[in-house]
């Protein structure tokens, strides 16, 4: 998944990153609205983490535009405020959960799992098609009972894969979902983690299959 990190503090938001990037996914961070603004509309994140409190300005207000401009982004906040009238004033505003500092990186981990499969109308983070079991949660592969681990790339470009079945996706746009803007990757790199998905499910009803000059798509039985 592709995080946007929204928070001043650059030792706590380094922290988040590092935390959250053990887990496999990609997080940009943006220390002010303004540059939050600017990846937001140039990119399609899955989930948002926004401090209240920034040099240019309320967090609250760029939620209250990010939802009047129907973007359906879920966004956690991440807060000081601990008084009930703020927290139901965010969740007002549009936000789909908060945090109040300090907190553990278990519970915003937690709490980030859980908003996404709320986005995925799902209480369960498995999918199970066949004789496959997809766990992004474990971050495994079952065919038959014979559980692979996925290295991190893998279990990524699986989730964008599964969360639109049959959708096309170029490689331009696989990158931007599995890479941060510092990282120089090439498109090629989608090559490889594709090949070896491809023979991890090996064996199930799941395929990746590639349309020429597009791209790539999960096709389902």
């Amino acid at each position: 998944m592709r995080f946007l990190l929204v928070e001043d503090n650059q030792n706590l938001a380094m922290a988040v990153v590092n935390r959250l990037s053990l887990d496999g996914h990609v997080v940009d961070h943006a220390p002010d609205i303004a540059t939050a603004e600017n990846y937001t509309s140039t990119t399609a994140f899955d989930l948002i983490l926004l401090d209240i409190m920034l040099p240019d300005g309320d967090g609250r207000s760029f939620l209250k535009q990010h939802r009047k401009q129907q973007n359906k982004t879920p966004v956690i906040v991440l807060t000081a405020r601990s008084e009930i009238s703020d927290r139901v004033g965010m969740l007002d505003l549009g936000a789909d959960d908060y945090i109040t500092k300090p907190f553990d990186f278990s519970e915003l981990e937690a709490r980030c799992r859980a908003v996404l499969r709320r986005r995925a109308g799902s209480g369960t983070n498995a999918k199970i098609i066949g004789n496959l079991i997809f766990d992004p949660l474990a971050g495994t592969i079952t065919i038959d009972q014979k559980t692979v681990t996925l290295r991190n790339k893998e279990l990524r470009l699986l989730e964008v894969l599964f969360g639109a079945p049959e959708m096309i996706f170029s490689k331009p746009k696989l990158v931007d979902r599995l890479f941060s803007y510092d990282e120089d990757v090439s498109e090629n790199a989608i090559e490889v983690y594709v090949a070896r998905l491809r023979k991890h499910l090996d064996g199930s009803p799941v395929h990746i299959t590639t349309v020429r000059g597009m791209g790539y798509r999960l096709s389902l039985p």
